[in-house]
């Protein structure tokens, strides 16, 4: 069941518990870094790449993960995880074939349906809570404003270029999960039942 819970938690799927979003005034430069990175997602269309997970309890699994902005994901883990994730219309789907389970719950009500937004927009309805930069990486933690209990997201760039590699999940006891982008592949067009959702008689839905 912690296995479980922490693959959920970590690509955004379950919410996190209450997380309080304090944003200080931006600086000049936050507001630039904060520009640049709306601007970047918004220009981010499809993404390919190889993914690595590292879980609270230090747990590593693997695989491909295929992204289609807006709205559209996919997380296909390597054996011997039996896990699958899809994102469509609106819905996470979490697959676990072992336990024949399926999750589903509202992108909306989730950290990662902030990335996947028609339109990102770092403001207003999102509060970014903290802003760090380290030699050649920008990071970038973010929680929905008026709902910061569903979750605080971090997502970190290499920089010069702009280029989203990694992000993490944080729950409300200070467990955090990433996920690790490589061979990252942008642009291009995938076939579509690739984001297919998943139809078991155990589908439940999460919340």
């Amino acid at each position: 069941m912690i296995r479980r819970r922490s693959l959920l938690l970590s690509v955004g799927l379950l919410p996190v518990g209450s997380i309080i979003a304090r944003a200080n005034p931006a600086s000049a430069q936050d507001q630039a870094d904060t520009a640049r990175v709306e601007a970047y997602l918004n220009g981010l269309k499809t993404l390919k790449a190889h993914f690595v997970q590292v879980a609270a309890d230090g747990g590593i699994s693997d695989g491909t993960a295929w992204l289609e902005r807006p709205g559209r994901m996919r997380f296909q883990y390597d054996p011997p995880a039996p896990f699958l994730l899809i994102a469509d219309y609106g819905v996470l789907t979490f697959h676990d074939a072992a336990l024949q389970q399926t999750t589903n719950i509202p992108l909306g009500r989730t950290p990662l349906g902030i990335l996947l937004a028609g339109h990102v927009v770092l403001s207003g309805g999102v509060t970014v809570t903290a802003i760090q930069r380290l030699p050649g990486q920008v990071q970038l933690t973010l929680v929905r404003t008026d709902s910061p209990g569903d979750g605080s997201l971090t997502l970190i760039f290499a920089d010069q270029p702009l280029a989203l590699r990694q992000w993490t999940v944080v729950d409300a006891q200070r467990r955090e999960t990433h996920v690790t982008l490589y061979n990252v592949q942008i642009g291009g067009t995938f076939d579509q039942q690739l984001f297919e959702q998943i139809n078991t008689p155990a589908a439940t839905k999460g919340g």
